[in-house]
């Protein structure tokens, strides 16, 4: 929930709606809270790009990390003109083009295949300017939603564990020169119990030849917010880098920026439809995509659950479906009533469309200083330019 000042302050300023606001204070100090783990076990911190890519964050957050974790071309660019030339930047996609992976080596430090078949065909673009490395699955599944489970049976996301000691076993100058190994198991995981298991299940079949790398990438799918759950990835680290003498690499995204966003919108209209009360918001499903691609009930700040005054919360479009959901109140709604999404910082601005024409959020940020700055608006010209050819 935003805290009781940000609140206000939405509920007070003259923020044009939609709008998402990410807290600069909230994302510091949550980057803060990974410091003491970077000191005391080596642990290395990518900042995972791809959960939101806004420049001026990024600028923010360089400093308090190591560098960025990305997965595409694009994604690289815009990490290296933030990072400059100095610091590490991770890359690992489905599928690399053979006509970008050329500029990926110049931009990367480590490129993390996701097929031994892309390995043996790419290795060479890599020229030894980018190490190479292979994405593994270790097949070890923690979610019940195929929909998050990097794991599911035939997943597209990395080498299966069992065709890696396979290969291993009986054809070992497959993986000559792989510098390390990426792995991504997890969605939204509170605690590291998962990834102490995995370690363990990718110990015990791949043995001494974790030896043989020079970085291990446990990616990401952690939330930050417990303290003492975080605690437990230090022994995790040490363990590995001291073991095996490996880098060990992290990237939070979610964990980083996901508490710390917010979407603001408007209400419309209200009216009654077959007996329920409706609330028309300015904004839309189209900009939060996650709630109709995976039928999840977004939290609004400013709701009630046991509240008298029961809503429809729905978006602006024509689709019959850009519903968030019913929701209850401890005061009526009125026409210019603002409502707070909440916990929507990351996959939210990167997945945003203008379908039927509305207009994308403006972006604000919360700054230490207290007070929304804004930092982006959209406009016919952004639209018109999307949709016309020169």
């Amino acid at each position: 929930m935003p805290s009781q000042t940000i609140h206000q302050c939405i509920q007070r300023d003259g923020l044009t709606t939609p709008a998402f606001i990410y807290d600069e204070e909230a994302i510091l100090q949550t980057l803060a809270s990974l410091q003491s783990l970077r000191r005391g076990s080596g642990l290395r911190i990518l900042y995972s790009v791809k959960a939101l890519p806004f420049m001026e964050l990024l600028k923010i957050i360089a400093p308090l990390v190591d560098g960025f974790s990305v997965s595409s071309l694009f994604e690289a660019r815009l990490a290296r003109e933030t990072l400059g030339n100095s610091r590490t930047i991770s890359i690992t996609t489905p599928g690399f083009r053979e006509d970008e992976l050329r500029e990926i080596a110049t931009l990367c430090r480590h490129v993390a295949f996701n097929s031994v078949n892309q390995w043996r065909r790419f290795k060479i673009s890599l020229r030894g300017e980018a190490q190479g490395g292979l994405r593994i699955n270790p097949q070890l599944s923690f979610l019940e939603d195929a929909r998050y489970d990097p794991c599911r049976k035939h997943s597209k996301l990395g080498v299966p564990l069992t065709e890696v000691k396979s290969i291993l076993s009986d054809e070992p100058e497959t993986l000559s020169g792989l510098a390390g190994v990426h792995f991504h198991t997890l969605f939204t995981a509170r605690d590291f119990k998962p990834l102490a298991l995995t370690i363990d299940h990718l110990e015990e079949r791949l043995g001494p030849w974790l030896s043989s790398l020079a970085w291990i990438n446990l990616g990401g799918g952690y939330l930050l917010d417990d303290p003492e759950a975080l605690s437990d990835l230090g022994p995790i680290v040490e363990h590995l880098r001291h073991r095996y003498g490996v880098e060990v690499l992290f990237e939070p995204g979610k964990g980083v920026v996901g508490q710390a966003g917010y979407l603001v919108a408007s209400v419309l209209d209200l009216f009654e439809s077959d007996g329920k009360r409706v609330a028309v918001l300015d904004t839309s499903v189209n900009h939060l995509p996650e709630v109709f691609e995976y039928q999840i009930r977004p939290m609004i700040a400013e709701t009630q659950e046991t509240g008298p005054y029961r809503y429809l919360i729905v978006g602006a479009s024509c689709l019959s479906g850009d519903v968030f959901g019913e929701y209850g109140f401890d005061h009526t709604l009125e026409t210019g009533s603002r409502l707070t999404f909440v916990n929507v910082g990351a996959y939210t601005l990167v997945k945003a469309s203008r379908f039927n024409g509305i207009n994308l959020p403006a972006i604000y940020a919360y700054t230490p200083r207290g007070g929304f700055e804004l930092k982006k608006f959209y406009d016919y010209a952004h639209y018109r330019a999307q949709w016309t050819s020169g």
